[in-house]
């Protein structure tokens, strides 16, 4: 909620609480060159061991950027489901808005946003699709309901109401009951395992550069920068 003046084309809000006012210091400790190891997937499960052990809600959001053909952005939330030297791995539908975006503009943008401990983590760098095994490999790995749910939503595309999505996902169950429940009924040998649709699959951001920003106190936050040079990766102070 918030009050607006109205007054035309100088119509100014004045929103409560007024987030010019709400500051915070960050001391989160310090990032030296002297302390950091020579690539950055090192430092990174570093990092994200040290979200996982301060039992931060989803430690693995991370927020997507890509562009259309056309250069518009898009940003969203989606979870990591995987690291290392091959990349930053995540699964989606293949027919959605990012789909298309990195169809048209294979490259993109992430941010790991650690905000409670005054840290964040960016990645830029050109995106290829995972591998048919690979995806069969994850996909196998998903809960019951979410599998049928990747089959139930064609995402981004509109629909009508919530009941057209329930109504997929109840039809989905019929032809694929849940395994588990099945396993308990007497006489039955259980149900067929739900499969992968064609069009669910994963992407890998390969990194040609890595962010590490640490708050500090007045705002002298420390960034470190790794920048993929030929085979080597250069490490580099931002200001901030």
């Amino acid at each position: 909620m918030h009050n607006a003046l109205v007054g035309g084309s100088d119509a100014v809000d004045r929103p409560t609480p007024d987030p010019a006012r709400l500051r915070r210091a960050y001391e989160g400790g310090e990032l030296l060159e002297s302390d950091v190891p020579d690539n950055p997937f090192e430092l990174f499960d570093a990092w994200f061991a040290g979200v996982a052990a301060a039992d931060l809600p989803e430690p693995n959001a991370m927020v997507l950027a890509t562009a259309s053909a056309d250069g518009v952005p898009s940003a969203r939330t989606v979870l990591l489901k995987g690291y290392g030297p091959g990349g930053f791995r995540f699964f989606t539908n293949l027919t959605s808005d990012k789909a298309r975006d990195l169809a048209a503009n294979p490259r993109a943008a992430l941010v790991f946003p650690w905000h409670p401990l005054h840290r964040q983590v960016r990645v830029v760098g050109r995106v290829e699709p995972l591998t048919h095994a690979e995806n069969e490999a994850y996909f196998s790995t998903r809960p019951y309901g979410s599998q049928l749910g990747a089959w139930a939503s064609h995402q981004s595309e509109v629909i009508p109401n919530r009941d057209v999505l329930e109504a997929r996902y109840a039809e989905l169950a019929e032809r694929w009951p849940d395994p588990a429940a099945a396993a308990n009924e007497p006489g039955d040998e259980g149900a067929a395992s739900v499969p992968r649709p064609d069009f669910w699959g994963g992407y890998a951001v390969i990194p040609e550069s890595v962010e590490f920003w640490q708050g500090r106190l007045d705002r002298l936050h420390d960034r470190l920068r790794y920048r993929h040079e030929g085979p080597e990766w250069i490490l580099e102070r931002l200001a901030p």
